[in-house]
């Protein structure tokens, strides 16, 4: 029988401890090892209580959840989720420089702070804590080396080059008329890794789908838009794709594109437990783009994505997933991969040098 997951959870509030204990220990593959009301004593706790995953609230006195977290991938690297009211508050970007220090992923603290507020969440805050256990997180320094591209040199991994997929460069590739990404768990580090190297001349425009807790939506695209040359934004219903600009799907809507190309969204049935679905949005971008589109899969649990891909793929779109080593959680991509639908294999770093190069940027 495997040992319970060991969780060390950092909370300011009393009544927060207390229902986040009891969620916790209503599960028997989780065990709270500790906790601790800030930062400071959080780290002192950590080399001897060895965590294997920490929550930690981000406003917390003496030492907050941002400085608690830069302070833990310093010296201790650990998953870390992030479950914090703050979604609700004006400082919502607060949240996503956690994850910008290497905070994993986040979870929102209910309003009320009632535990029947708390029991609505308890299933997906387990889930996500039984994924995050099996992240490994370590600092490391990459050797970087050129790979030559059809136009200019692009950089990846020296040690994944052997796994890399390249498209045979006697085939020419596709005007892209539009970039297609989608991610999960990690996906908001991935996303900004990719769209922060994006230029305010970016040429075409920019469709993604991110799987994140309710309330986090704004957030995220509030930090993500001060953090990228490009205007980022949430979808309207009945507009037209402009180039450089970043357009998420509404909270709870799949995102599509009709026979004009304008975009649309409905409220239909969970595709693979998702909505929205990356796999809808892509499908309906190779529909309407066909060889134009181009398509990105993120890290992230599960097979979300991988058909997506797989049609962008048969429609001659270009088709690109990032590698298993810069994911948190090689689900999705690694899917993709065995459907035989991905192009280009490379590192989170590599993946914008790669598209600009496509695009003669």
């Amino acid at each position: 029988m495997l040992s319970p997951i060991k969780v060390l959870l950092v909370e300011d509030s009393p009544v927060a401890t207390i229902v986040l204990k009891r969620i916790f220990d209503s599960s028997p593959d989780i065990k709270v090892v500790g906790t601790a009301c800030n930062g400071l004593e959080a780290l002192e706790l950590i080399p001897k209580l060895q965590p294997e995953v920490i929550c930690t609230d981000l406003n917390m006195a003496l030492m907050n959840g941002l400085e608690f977290t830069k302070e833990v991938m310093s010296k201790y690297p650990l998953p870390i989720l992030v479950i914090s009211a703050s979604v609700q508050a004006d400082d919502t970007q607060n949240v996503f420089q956690l994850l910008k220090a290497g905070a994993l992923d986040v979870f929102p603290k209910p309003i009320g702070g009632l535990a029947s507020d708390y029991d609505r969440l308890a299933n997906q805050l387990i889930a996500k804590i039984k994924i995050l256990s099996g992240v490994k997180v370590f600092r490391r320094h990459q050797k970087m080396v050129h790979i030559e591209d059809s136009n200019k040199n692009v950089k990846v991994n020296s040690e994944l080059v052997s796994n890399c997929q390249f498209t045979q460069e006697n085939v020419k590739s596709p005007t892209i008329k539009v970039l297609a990404i989608g991610a999960s768990t990690g996906g908001p580090q991935a996303l900004h890794a990719i769209i922060s190297k994006l230029p305010a001349n970016f040429p075409v425009p920019v469709i993604c789908v991110q799987h994140i807790s309710e309330g986090f939506l704004k957030g995220l695209v509030d930090w993500l838009g001060s953090e990228s040359k490009l205007r980022v934004k949430i979808a309207t219903f009945g507009e037209f794709p402009q180039a450089g600009t970043v357009y998420f799907p509404p909270e709870k809507r799949h995102l599509e594109l009709d026979y004009k190309g304008r975009f649309v969204y409905s409220e239909a049935a969970d595709v693979g437990g998702h909505c929205p679905s990356v796999t809808v949005t892509f499908k309906s971008v190779a529909n309407f783009y066909g060889r134009g589109a181009a398509g990105v899969l993120l890290t992230g649990m599960g097979r979300d994505g991988a058909d997506g891909m797989l049609a962008i793929a048969k429609v001659g779109g270009l088709t690109i997933a990032q590698d298993e080593a810069s994911s948190v959680v090689f689900g999705m991509p690694k899917e993709a991969i065995a459907l035989g639908a991905v192009q280009h294999i490379l590192p989170i770093s590599a993946i914008a040098t790669l598209l600009l190069a496509k695009l003669k940027i």
